[in-house]
């Protein structure tokens, strides 16, 4: 069934409030499109609702984005030096998604958007990933920022969020801390993470925008309501990932998925 005007902006309404707590916007987006009878929307509108949020994400870190570009324009100035060692870290983080994003492993991986059962299960994996954090030591001052290690590890991290149902923010900030990144710098570059892999999943996705006015207004209604809420979450969001306090969010992402499994699997075939 075609997305409606209204369809649309529920989605992209998720979208945006989803994005930045680490319970998996996609895997919301795909629930959510199976449960409203739109589910053959596929990849590209989620691509549309995420370059929504990925504009917000811009706004937000605009100072922080600035100072990245003043750092590599001359004269390089000495106080702009972690601004240019955090663009090397971003293009390293960047790699393992980039590898997966073009491999023949993309295709296998898409095929899970069509099985909200799938996403379910994936759901239930996010949660198990949100209580990894107990298992780090509490003495925060032996923790610092996001170094190489840790980079490495929280762009691996995000290349398993192509799968729907894994948080990209989740399991991006968890591995920055597994690997000795405090909660606060994890989830900071968690969030500067996304702007080049969004940045590049829409611009893979430019040729399959629908060509009808109608249903591509809807996509952009999805996008604009996106970027909005998404802002908004932001705000009042960041604060308590940057805690890293995911054992909460890890228990709705058990019920979540294990409830959308056992209805998808047996109540709605």
């Amino acid at each position: 069934m075609r997305m409606s005007l209204l369809e649309a902006m529920i989605l992209g309404l998720i979208q945006g409030l989803t994005e930045f707590l680490p319970v998996s916007s996609s895997g919301h987006l795909v629930l959510s499109q199976n449960l409203l009878g739109v589910s053959d929307q596929g990849v590209t509108f989620e691509v549309m609702v995420h370059f929504g949020t990925l504009l917000s994400v811009v706004i937000y870190f605009w100072r922080t984005l600035w100072n990245m570009l003043l750092s590599i324009l001359p004269p390089f100035r000495e106080e702009l030096a972690r601004e240019r060692k955090m663009i090397v870290l971003l293009v390293l983080a960047s790699i393992p998604a980039a590898i997966v994003g073009f491999s023949p492993l993309k295709g296998v991986f898409e095929g899970t958007y069509e099985s909200p059962s799938v996403v379910g299960l994936l759901l239930m994996v996010t949660g198990g990933i949100l209580f990894l954090p107990r298992l780090i030591t509490k003495r925060q001052k032996e923790r610092g920022d996001v170094g190489f290690k840790s980079a490495l590890m929280m762009g691996i991290g995000q290349a398993f969020a192509i799968l729907p149902g894994v948080s990209r923010s989740g399991s991006s900030i968890v591995s920055g801390m597994l690997a000795g990144a405090k909660s606060s710098a994890a989830a900071e570059f968690s969030f500067l993470m996304a702007i080049p892999a969004i940045a590049a999943a829409a611009f893979l996705e430019l040729d399959h925008l629908p060509r009808e006015k109608d249903l591509l207004t809807n996509y952009m209604a999805g996008a604009g309501v996106a970027f909005g809420s998404g802002l908004i979450a932001i705000y009042t969001v960041l604060a308590s990932i940057r805690r890293g306090k995911f054992e909460y969010f890890g228990i709705y992402c058990l019920i979540a998925g294990a409830s959308a499994f056992l209805y998808f699997q047996f109540i709605a075939t």
